[in-house]
């Protein structure tokens, strides 16, 4: 083995799928595109960072609400077009042409162009990491869509995309609690 930068050991590590995060401010809708993700527990729970420098940040903090929107591979350069600019002086939506569809549980719209949406709830806030927890209280997939591969970032403008599913369902069942 060769040495690796520590700054970019983050690489080895990429966490979920790129998603976007909408927002409403009361005023207008807002999208982000998020990479850092991670799901919490077996439960209904995410968790996103993102800070004072995202504009989408003041409206999670004003309305504790969002959703997160899952693309699909076809949509790469809509998400990384999304976050290259600032909400603060685009209409994203208008921009990209993305069709805003008003959820049922939150003020912020879903993405008709995404595989999935889940409407969320912010639940906590941890400064020091910029961690944004949220609760989702509805969920929603396009099963007619053909494309279904999701993008995962490395971090360093490079993107996975995911591949082949391999069932292990029947073998894990049995070793955790309530199965799958």
């Amino acid at each position: 083995m060769r040495p690796l930068k520590l700054s970019k050991a983050f690489t080895l590590m990429e966490p979920g799928p790129v998603v976007l995060v909408t927002t409403h401010d009361g005023k207008k809708d807002n999208v982000m595109t998020i990479s850092w993700t991670m799901v919490v527990d077996f439960t209904p729970a995410f968790a996103i960072t993102t800070g004072e420098w995202n504009y989408s940040f003041a409206a999670l903090r004003k309305t504790r609400e969002c959703v997160i929107a899952i693309p699909t591979v076809d949509m790469l350069d809509t998400v990384v077009g999304i976050g290259t600019c600032s909400g603060a002086d685009t209409d994203k939506f208008a921009k990209f042409g993305l069709t805003a569809e008003r959820g049922k549980r939150v003020g912020a719209p879903l993405i008709k162009e995404c595989l999935a949406n889940i409407e969320c709830k912010v639940v906590d806030f941890v400064g020091r990491h910029n961690i944004v927890v949220l609760e989702g209280v509805a969920a929603y997939r396009d099963s007619s869509r053909k494309e279904t591969r999701t993008v995962h970032a490395v971090g360093d403008g490079t993107f996975i995309v995911d591949g082949r599913t391999l069932d292990r369902r029947k073998m894990m069942a049995s070793k955790i609690p309530g199965g799958l």
